[in-house]
């Protein structure tokens, strides 16, 4: 994946501004549990349900206040709201200096729910600007950059707040105080670098919380392709709470040793932002929603293999015996799969909600998302609570309570939705046999129908096209090809809509143009060959009229694409007839280019054979010599 955007303005100040909040808020928050731990220790009393209230005190407002988020976030000028929440954090912040000088915690409790409300009117429009300053194929990499940064930015602060707090007196409160404002500081003047991102309608503000709750979750819930999405999203906080509330007593209770939590919660911390990353490069620019089944399958998997790391009840692990067996070693390999499972789960997920919404409406929409986060994680801490120590079931029968629900959850998204997942297969596949090059993708609709028309070159080409657009495509093809008994299932499984001639099959096409036609009115994207066959000599062949049927039906857009770099393979009709020879090169260059897309009564004239044949040249250029063709810099 490419780490450009940490150096663009349109994004860099972003990142610096929501991960320098985010080491703040659990600073403070760490802060507060270790000054009630140094006064219990000191009294001699038990205080162990602060740190629950202290995430019910953060919390809160995400329940009642997210809705504030998302309303200001559509009305105002993103860049400008960000700017004051900034400046209302330096003000808490100070407050929160005042509290750590004087070890006040009932202050300090204050300011973690001032935190909160920060948080709560920061969250929506943090996601909410991304798409104004971010391409469509770009949005993958900057959730991805964003979720590692927050996560890395928790862990830092959780680990620095440790540090300095060990330090004698008064250095440790005083040294508090300086990573406090500074990072305050520095957050307020990254955020006066993010740039402009107007709203697109003036909204009225619901200033009843409890009112503007409800709106704001009851337009999330009738948007029905989005709405799966959120509660898919509050399942990853779900889980994410259970095993950050669990980590402290797993670490005193099994492994035993005050380094480590710290170690295990760095092994976590760093599988969610090493697996967002991962998404991004898996991704390629595209919204792989294949990869959410299969992070809650490693989230559930690597669950049950920590379930069996752990003592049954009544047995003992000492540090040394973990230790010496590598138990230890393993457990922080299942804890950082986890967060892993978890960085692959979640970031498609933000990335659809982002994609899908409209702009006018979308920081409403997360803020509702956020909404039935906060309800989720209330839930985590409960259900945690009562597995620990209502029913005493132990650790081992918590985490495998886990896996399980994370098992279920991925095995049904598979079950439901194959189709990503095999996408996201085939497009791997294709990676590692050719080194692919794609130029343009940004020109297919973000929503809505189109279609999408490509040279044909071999019959690995809708392998490629398919898995470099950004949203799935539904593609003809030819009646015998898709009865093969070998890839039937899968063509049915991706949709591919059959046809052949009406002298074989009287009747065919226009069944295929009714199933396309159908395709088009759902908004979906499909993609043919106008050719209609596999060219016999490398070059394009004149375009059927096929392509006219469809448009006339339904006057879509339509976006030209030139391919190179499978002439010669032995899926071409390249020395012979396709299929028949033995395959002589592997790791080929492949390119492919997408152009600006064309009204139909543009692309039922010649220009769209033209724009097709110009766009194959560039992807020549680029197979032939890296550096002739726009792609070289894609």
């Amino acid at each position: 994946m490419s780490s450009r955007l940490l150096i663009q303005r349109r994004f860099a100040p972003l990142f610096w501004t929501q991960a320098l909040g985010a080491f703040n808020d659990n600073l403070v928050r760490m802060v507060l549990l270790l000054l009630v731990w140094s006064v219990a220790s000191q009294q001699d009393r038990e205080y162990g349900w602060i740190p629950s209230l202290a995430a019910v005190v953060f919390l809160l407002p995400f329940l009642l206040l997210s809705s504030w988020g998302g309303m200001l976030g559509d009305r105002l000028d993103k860049q400008r709201l960000i700017r004051r929440l900034k400046l209302l954090e330096l003000v808490i912040i100070g407050m929160a200096s005042v509290a750590v000088w004087f070890e006040s915690i009932v202050m300090l409790f204050v300011v973690l729910l001032l935190l909160g409300v920060q948080s709560a009117l920061f969250e929506p429009v943090k996601y909410a600007i991304l798409p104004q300053h971010l391409v469509p194929t770009e949005l993958v990499n900057g959730n991805a950059w964003i979720g590692a940064g927050f996560f890395v930015a928790i862990l830092a602060g959780t680990l620095l707040a440790e540090s300095l707090m060990t330090l004698p007196e008064p250095w440790a409160r005083l040294t508090v105080i300086l990573a406090l404002v500074g990072t305050a500081s520095l957050g307020l003047m990254a955020s006066f670098a993010v740039p402009p991102a107007p709203p697109r309608a003036r909204i009225r503000v619901t200033w009843h919380p409890w009112r503007s709750t409800w709106e704001v979750l009851r337009q999330g819930v009738r948007e029905k392709h989005l709405f799966p999405a959120m509660l898919g999203i509050a399942a990853f906080w779900f889980f994410g709470t259970c095993y950050l509330t669990l980590l402290p007593a797993w670490a005193r209770n099994i492994v035993g040793g005050a380094s480590s939590f710290s170690l295990l919660l760095t092994a976590f911390v760093l599988g969610v932002g090493g697996g967002a990353l991962l998404c991004a490069r898996f991704s390629a620019g595209r919204l792989e929603l294949g990869l959410v089944p299969l992070g809650a399958l490693l989230i559930g998997a690597a669950s049950l293999y920590l379930a069996s790391l752990a003592p049954l009840p009544g047995g003992m692990h000492e540090l040394a015996i973990l230790m010496g067996s590598g138990g230890f070693w393993q457990m922080l390999v299942g804890f950082a799969l986890v967060g892993v499972g978890g960085g692959l789960y979640s970031v498609p997920l933000y990335t659809l909600i982002q994609v899908i919404s409209r702009e006018e409406q979308r920081a409403r929409l997360i803020s509702a998302a956020n909404i039935i986060n906060a309800l989720l994680v209330a839930m985590a801490l409960a259900y945690g609570i009562a597995m620990l120590v209502w029913l005493e079931s132990g650790l081992r029968m918590f985490v495998a309570s886990l896996g399980a629900m994370a098992l279920i959850i991925g095995a049904g998204l598979l079950l439901r939705r194959p189709r990503p997942v095999l996408r996201l297969m085939i497009f791997a596949l294709v990676h590692v046999i050719y080194r692919l090059r794609f130029h343009g993708r940004q020109h297919i609709p973000v929503r809505g129908a189109a279609l999408v028309v490509c040279n044909h070159v071999s019959f690995m080409d809708a392998l490629v096209l398919g898995g470099a657009s950004p949203r799935p495509l539904r593609f003809l093809m030819d009646q015998p090809i898709y009865e093969s008994p070998w890839l039937n299932w899968w063509f049915r499984i991706v949709g591919a809509i059959p046809v052949n001639s009406d002298r074989r099959d009287p009747g065919n096409v226009r069944r295929a143009l009714n199933e396309v036609s159908h395709a088009l009115r759902q908004g979906e994207v499909v993609m043919l060959f106008p050719e209609g066959r596999l060219t016999p000599d490398g070059e394009i062949q004149g375009f059927r009229r096929g392509l006219d049927m469809i448009l006339a039906r339904d006057p879509v857009p339509v976006v030209p694409a030139g391919l190179a770099g499978l002439w010669g393979s032995w899926t071409s009709h390249y020395g012979g007839r396709a299929l028949t020879k033995l395959p002589r090169r592997f790791r080929a260059r492949v390119a492919l280019s997408f152009g600006e897309p064309l009204s139909a009564r543009e692309a039922r004239s010649a220009l769209l054979e033209t724009r097709v044949r110009k766009l194959k040249a560039e992807a020549e250029a680029w197979v032939t010599d890296r550096g002739k063709s726009p792609l070289a810099q894609s």
